[in-house]
């Protein structure tokens, strides 16, 4: 079974570095949620009340330290590196070991920054580190049926609609039913042997 590195972790792809984290992060995290708000609250759950209080981020940071090392996530920044601009951030998070094998993707990017094919390159590189280094065999995502930014992003990147799970997700503060997609690593979904 392959773990996290315990090291700093750092995934490098043409105009991204995916790093974790660190404390000094603060002020152009907040800044960048505060200003593209509008555009990732109707996707995200509630924010709290303190959402981008220091303290907050500080437990944030701790938490990503704490599950890289301890395999169960692997929380990343996009940078560009160009110009060190935070620009959003990704994560595999529920890592399951054993009979599974899989985790479970997550996103988001700050409004001036969308569309733009930087979280593909994200998704990319992180699927690519999963299946490759950290010998997953299946990625799941979900998102809401109407964000169709977030659907066609996903099967632009390879991920296949799975399905509807009612209810998944708490979303600005309502139960939401999210549609499931899921990347695996040898894909046969729609393959059979026969001749």
């Amino acid at each position: 079974m392959m773990l996290l590195p315990r090291r700093k972790l750092r995934i490098e792809t043409e105009r991204l570095s995916l790093r974790q984290p660190v404390i000094g992060d603060y002020r152009d995290w907040s800044a960048l949620r505060a200003e593209s708000a509008d555009f990732l609250t109707p996707w995200e759950p509630l924010w709290a009340v303190d959402h981008l209080a220091r303290k907050g981020f500080s437990n944030r940071v701790w938490w990503a330290q704490r599950s890289i090392s301890n395999g169960s996530a692997m929380p990343l920044f996009l940078v560009r590196r160009e110009d060190q601009a935070l620009l959003g951030a990704i994560t595999l998070d529920n890592i399951r070991r054993g009979p599974a094998q899989a985790g479970t993707l997550g996103y988001w990017i700050g409004q001036a920054y969308a569309r733009q094919g930087y979280m593909r390159e994200a998704i990319a590189g992180v699927v690519h580190y999963a299946f490759d280094r950290l010998d997953l065999s299946r990625i799941e995502a979900a998102c809401l049926p109407e964000n169709q930014a977030s659907r066609a992003l996903l099967e632009k990147c390879g991920f296949k609609y799975e399905g509807v799970a009612q209810s998944y997700l708490q979303i600005n503060g309502r139960w939401r039913t999210h549609v499931l997609y899921a990347q695996l690593r040898a894909d046969r979904r729609g393959r059979t042997d026969v001749g």
